[in-house]
């Protein structure tokens, strides 16, 4: 498909590299804030996880435009809208959940004893909103351009690490925080 004279495999290849540089700014946030959290006595858990969850997003950015170039997917102009609508919904609840967390927003699992939950913005509606914009990010950005494989395989391999994760950020916040489950925000 062409989009205004160009090869919409180029653009769809720009927009998997801009989401790819979205995710280092992120990294860079979240490395400020490990540091700053640390010199309050942040503790970190699951950390055993966390090599697997970077190793899935890298595999999972790769993929998308290798899916879409090697099997040759198309997309439809509607479809793209659609999917890239979805993509920019997610983008603005994982910024939400940066903004309202501040300091304490961090892609680690670090938890500060005795800090009450944030519960103003996206946390008075959802218990961990950040994990609901990854999945749904996980099925937009490849669907951008027809790439149902890597939409399918990634969102199984994200379920089984959120099923590894959020018992352990819960038991963290239980146990070093002090805090409730279901009583309010993440970290």
């Amino acid at each position: 498909m062409e989009i205004a004279g160009w090869d919409s495999r180029w653009l769809y290849a720009g927009l998997v590299g801009a989401v790819a540089v979205e995710r280092g700014v992120e990294l860079l946030v979240s490395r400020r804030n490990e540091a700053w959290l640390r010199e309050r006595g942040a503790i970190e858990v699951g950390a055993r996880h966390y090599p697997w969850m970077v190793g899935m997003h890298t595999a999972f950015l790769l993929s998308c435009p290798l899916e879409v170039w090697l099997l040759g997917r198309r997309t439809t102009l509607g479809l793209s809208a659609a999917m890239l609508g979805t993509l920019l919904v997610a983008q603005a609840l994982r910024w939400w959940v940066v903004a309202t967390l501040g300091r304490r927003w961090t892609t680690t699992v670090l938890c500060l004893p005795g800090t009450p939950p944030v519960r103003s913005g996206p946390f008075r509606l959802f218990r961990h909103p950040n994990y609901l914009a990854v999945a749904i990010e996980i099925v937009a950005l490849p669907l951008v351009h027809g790439a149902w494989l890597t939409a399918a395989f990634f969102s199984v391999a994200n379920a089984l690490l959120m099923i590894l994760r959020i018992p352990v950020e819960e038991r963290g916040l239980r146990e070093i925080s002090g805090i409730v489950p279901g009583a309010g925000g993440e970290r």
